[in-house]
């Protein structure tokens, strides 16, 4: 089963250094576990600080040798500048295409980046086949409660089938309501494996 960790610093308490100190030892953590993938997806902060973030976490998976690749949200410049693996972007019709993404990495003789894909509909998995996305992260799939109130409806797990099965041979990741419970499920849908922000900030 493939992991898919999505950080969010917001998730801890303290001030700004505080929350970016424990988001990087939450990573080091997911690293040392050998985790997948991990999204780093702080879109409010500056460039200079996601690059300064990026940089630590590159770091950590070459101390460990670990074979957990980093994504940057959908910023493919500080990416290429910080040496990323790859890049997660959504299935909006201003956002760049992955074919675009890889132009921009070919132009620096960076090596090819692993690209994944937010989708939301069906529509939106058969765009991200024809354009040659590395996988998709389809929410999502069960219901979001926070603090016991119902905040987004889950599409569930027939629709996750559809999605997985238009998908093939893309990986397709479950994101949304997913729990180690309701993990299987997931997969006997076709998931190859699972995404989550609060999901790995529990381990």
């Amino acid at each position: 089963m493939l992991r898919y960790a999505i950080t969010s610093r917001a998730l801890y308490p303290g001030d700004e250094i505080q929350q970016q100190a424990a988001l990087l030892r939450q990573a080091s953590s997911w690293i040392a576990d050998g985790i997948d993938l991990i999204q780093l997806r702080e879109k409010d902060l500056p460039a200079t600080v996601i690059a300064a973030l990026a940089r630590k976490i590159l770091k950590a998976i070459t101390t460990a040798a670990s074979p957990t690749k980093l994504l940057l949200n959908s910023r493919p410049d500080i990416a290429i500048a910080t040496a990323a693996h790859g890049v997660h972007l959504t299935a909006a019709p201003d956002e760049l295409t992955p074919t675009q993404v890889r132009s921009l990495y070919a132009s620096t003789n960076s090596p090819a980046p692993i690209i994944t894909i937010s989708c939301h509909t069906l529509e939106d998995v058969h765009n991200a086949v024809a354009n040659q996305a590395d996988a998709i992260v389809f929410a999502p799939v069960f219901e979001k409660v926070v603090a016991g109130q119902n905040v987004t409806p889950g599409q569930g797990l027939n629709q996750l089938r559809a999605a997985c099965l238009a998908a093939t041979p893309i990986p397709v990741y479950a994101l949304g309501g997913v729990t180690f419970e309701n993990t299987p499920a997931c997969l006997e849908a076709g998931a190859a494996g699972i995404a989550g922000i609060r999901l790995f900030h529990q381990r």
